[in-house]
C-alpha cells in the first residue's frame, strides 16, 4: 500500500491547481460535477495526462515510452511503489520543455494518494480505463508514422483507446452516483464511447498540423479531410443522443457533457471553413468564444430543444 499522507485537503487542492495549469477547458468543465464526481474525474484527467506527456515526448523512443507508460501503470494499480515511476520518467523527461506536467509527474503519488480515497467501484472503473488507455497508447506508440494509421479501423480503435474509453469510464463513475443516470442510460452505454471518440477526432484533426511537423499523423491514410469529419459528425451525433439521456435533474453533469460536446462541435467547424490551416491556432475558439459558450450552456442543458438547435445550426457547415 502507498502511505497516505496526513493532509487530503491540501492535496486535493494540488489536483484543482494542477487541472488549471494543465488543461484550461477541464479545469473549466470538471467544477460543473459534484464534489464526489468531480474528484474522480479531476483525478481520471491527470492520470490520463501523465500517460499523454509520455506519449508526447518527441525525443524518446518507442521502447522507452513503452517501459515507462508499464512502470506508472504498475504504480497505478498498486503492483510497484510509485517511487520506482516517477525518476525514471522525469530523467527521461529531463529535455521536456512543459513544466507543468513535469510537475504532474512529480506529484503523481499526491494523485494515487487522491485516487485511493474513492470508492472501490470508482476505483475499479479508473483502473480500467488507465489500463486500457496506457496499454493501447503503448501498442500506437509502435506504429507511429509520418504516412498515418493504416485505415479507418485502426483509426477508430485509436479514438477508443484514447478517448472512448474515458467516454465508458464517466458513464460508470456517473451511473455510480446517479440511479437516475443509471436508469436511462441502460442500453446505451455504446454512446458513450462515440462521446469520447468525437471529441478525440477533433484534437486530431486541430492539431494535425503540429503532430505533421514533428513527423506523425494519427490520421488514416487513404481518408479524405471531408470524409473524416463527416465521420466525426456522425458522432456528435450520438454525442448528443448521449447527452440528451441524462437526466435533466443531473444539470452538473448535463453541463459538464454538453460544454465538451459544444466546444467540439465549434471547433469542427472552423475546420470544415477551411480547406487548409497550418496552425492549431487558425481554428482554436477565442477565450471569449469559450466564455460566453460556458455560460449558454446554463441555460441550454434546461431544455433538450436549445441543445438540438445549438447543434443544427453549430453543425451545419459538417453536412455541406
Amino acid at each position: 500500500m502507498q502511505s497516505h499522507s496526513s493532509n487530503p485537503s491540501a492535496d486535493l487542492a494540488y489536483q484543482k491547481a494542477i487541472l488549471g495549469s494543465v488543461s484550461r477547458t477541464f479545469a473549466l468543465t470538471i467544477p460543473l460535477l459534484s464534489p464526489s464526481i468531480e474528484k474522480v474525474v479531476g483525478n481520471t484527467y491527470l492520470l490520463c495526462r501523465i500517460i499523454d506527456t509520455i506519449e508526447d515526448a518527441a525525443d524518446l523512443s518507442a521502447q522507452t515510452k513503452q517501459s515507462l507508460s508499464a512502470l506508472f501503470l504498475d504504480a497505478v494499480l498498486e503492483k510497484a511503489p510509485v517511487e520506482t515511476f516517477v525518476q525514471p520518467c522525469l530523467d527521461a523527461l529531463k529535455n521536456y520543455n512543459n513544466q507543468d506536467e513535469l510537475d504532474l509527474i512529480a506529484h503523481t503519488p499526491t494523485v494515487l494518494r487522491i485516487l485511493h480515497t474513492c470508492s472501490s467501484n470508482d476505483q475499479e472503473a479508473v483502473s480500467r480505463c488507465v489500463s486500457i488507455m496506457s496499454e493501447g497508447m503503448s501498442y500506437f506508440h509502435g506504429k507511429q508514422n509520418q504516412a498515418g494509421l493504416q485505415n479507418l479501423a485502426e483509426f477508430e480503435e485509436y479514438c477508443y483507446v484514447v478517448a472512448g474509453v474515458v467516454g465508458e469510464l464517466l458513464t460508470t463513475i456517473f451511473a455510480n452516483h446517479s440511479p437516475a443516470f443509471q436508469a436511462q442510460i441502460a442500453g446505451h452505454e455504446d454512446l458513450a464511447i462515440a462521446f469520447g471518440q468525437a471529441l478525440q477526432m477533433t484534437n486530431i484533426l486541430k492539431d494535425s498540423p503540429e503532430d505533421k511537423a514533428r513527423g506523425v499523423s494519427w490520421k488514416p491514410t487513404n481518408v479524405s479531410q471531408a470524409d473524416l469529419l463527416k465521420i466525426a459528425y456522425q458522432k456528435l451525433q450520438d454525442s448528443l443522443q448521449y447527452i440528451l439521456l441524462i437526466p435533466k435533474q443531473e444539470q452538473g453533469i448535463r453541463r459538464f457533457c454538453f460544454l465538451a460536446f459544444g466546444l467540439a462541435v465549434m471547433t469542427l467547424a472552423r475546420i470544415a471553413n477551411r480547406k487548409e490551416f497550418d496552425d492549431k491556432n487558425e481554428v482554436k475558439l477565442s477565450r471569449k468564444t469559450v466564455m460566453s459558450f460556458y455560460g449558454f450552456t446554463k441555460w441550454a442543458v434546461k431544455t433538450d430543444f436549445l441543445m438540438k438547435a445549438f447543434f443544427y445550426l453549430g453543425s451545419k457547415s459538417l453536412t455541406k
